[in-house]
């Protein structure tokens, strides 16, 4: 992590949710990842829910109590076309999901991930799909429980570790430059257009 980058993340108001978004969501806000995110005091829900309609930023909550909130930001066309892909297709009818479209995943990754919170089954790892995270880290984490991984950045890496740290060092960058325009009085709705991540609600 760069000295800037850091030395700004120890110096962030933790109250500042726009800061928060720009530093935990970055690389969807800026192209590189179908999708983040977002974790919350509860208490902050709405104000987030309407500062991400405001931004026109799709979101959905996949997880809300004990005073804490998940909520996963995406860009509805490439997480769409992410989960469509053979292979993430092929692993995600493995764990039920028999209707790929983006609506129906997230309901039953809810479900699922309620029923872990809840203690009747394991950790759903298709959260991983969710998130993005290429095939071979998901079924790494997988079959290693864990452990044994290459490299930890964003994820746990267990393959392809020479492209994974460039994109991580893409990450990073966009981290520091999201969050030097929120601290400049930018915006997370100025910064969603401008990185053309506002989506027309359907």
């Amino acid at each position: 992590m760069s000295c800037g980058l850091s030395q700004m993340i120890q110096n962030m108001d933790r109250n500042n949710i726009e800061l928060r978004i720009a530093y935990q969501c970055a690389p969807l806000l800026a192209g590189l990842k179908p999708s983040n995110l977002l974790m919350l005091r509860a208490k902050e829900l709405k104000q987030v829910q309407y500062l991400l309609k405001q931004a026109g930023i799709k979101y959905f909550i996949v997880a809300h109590g004990q005073g804490r909130a998940a909520v996963l930001l995406y860009n509805k066309a490439s997480l769409q076309e992410y989960l469509e892909q053979a292979i993430v297709a092929e692993k995600l009818g493995k764990m039920g999901y028999t209707d790929l479209r983006l609506g129906k995943v997230l309901y039953v990754f809810r479900q699922h991930y309620e029923a872990f919170l809840r203690g009747e089954i394991s950790f759903p790892h298709e959260m991983g799909f969710l998130l993005g995270y290429p095939v071979e880290d998901v079924e790494g984490f997988i079959r290693n429980e864990g452990e044994n991984s290459l490299y930890t950045g964003d994820w746990k890496v267990y393959g392809n570790l020479s492209e994974k740290l460039r994109l991580f060092g893409k990450f990073e960058t966009a981290r520091e430059r999201l969050m030097k325009m929120v601290s400049a009085g930018v915006g997370i709705a100025d910064i969603a257009k401008q990185y053309k991540m506002h989506q027309p609600v359907a």
